[in-house]
């Protein structure tokens, strides 16, 4: 038999706030700010990678929230649509209806996705918890939490487990967003934008490259929504990832 998590005083009014505020979420903002406001309270975590599989566990949707700065590439390898960290993470559990999932790579060898631990710490993160619904009539979603501050337990596990129907009812209510996919853009992309994939491929923040660029941040932020919404992305992850589909990073 399992051993009972009895929740204390604070941590019910944070899972009770958490569950009250995710009633709520239904854009990407508001998806952004519950998870890296009242969900952070009952479980921090450094980065959280949302993924909702269909049938054969092929991935319909990705998206990666984090409150810190995280290096493009980085961001990249966690969450490219074909073959990222995240994504090979959620298809090992659930596939082999490991779910939950805990792993402290920081402790002693022979843990819980234990393949996975020399490419998680060379990322900067020394543990892992995975969560997921499992299939469903109306497709499944796996939530993958990177980084937890203090060492992930049981505990943890169990605050996600409660989390999970919520997690997985506000990441269906926000508006459908599109992975990279094969075929041209809808549009080429103009020389500046050219410029700023370019930029962004470096890593340059919008400040930074609005500096190289000779204008404000605010435009290179207008151009970025351009761009996503000619490639079909969401984020800059995905726009470098279909940048690369598409070969527009070559010289």
């Amino acid at each position: 038999m399992e051993p009972v998590v009895i929740l204390s005083r604070q941590e019910q009014e944070y899972l009770l706030c958490a569950i009250e505020s995710g009633l709520r979420v239904a854009s990407p903002r508001q998806f952004f700010l519950w998870t890296q406001g009242q969900v952070q309270a009952l479980l921090p975590h450094q980065v959280l990678v949302c993924l909702q599989l269909g049938p054969g566990a092929a991935l319909v949707r990705l998206e990666c929230v984090h409150g810190t700065v995280l290096a493009p590439a980085a961001q990249l390898a966690l969450t490219d649509p074909h073959d990222g960290l995240a994504l090979r993470i959620a298809r090992h559990c659930t596939q082999g209806g490991r779910l939950p999932a805990l792993a402290d790579f920081g402790t002693a060898a022979d843990q819980p996705l234990e393949g996975f631990r020399d490419e998680t710490r060379r990322m900067g993160f020394d543990s892992v918890l995975v969560h997921g619904t499992g299939p469903t009539s109306a497709g499944g979603s796996v939530f993958v939490l990177f980084g937890l501050p203090l060492r992930p337990n049981p505990r943890h596990a169990y605050f996600l487990e409660l989390l999970l129907p919520h997690l997985h009812l506000a990441l269906g209510r926000l508006p459908a967003s599109q992975l990279p996919a094969g075929g041209a853009p809808a549009r080429p992309l103009s020389a500046r934008e050219a410029e700023i994939i370019g930029w962004l491929r470096a890593g340059k923040s919008n400040d930074e490259m609005g500096r190289l660029l000779g204008i404000s941040a605010l435009t290179v932020k207008n151009h970025l929504q351009r761009i996503y919404r000619t490639l079909g992305v969401s984020n800059r992850a995905h726009a470098l990832a279909r940048c690369m589909d598409l070969r527009l990073l070559e010289e």
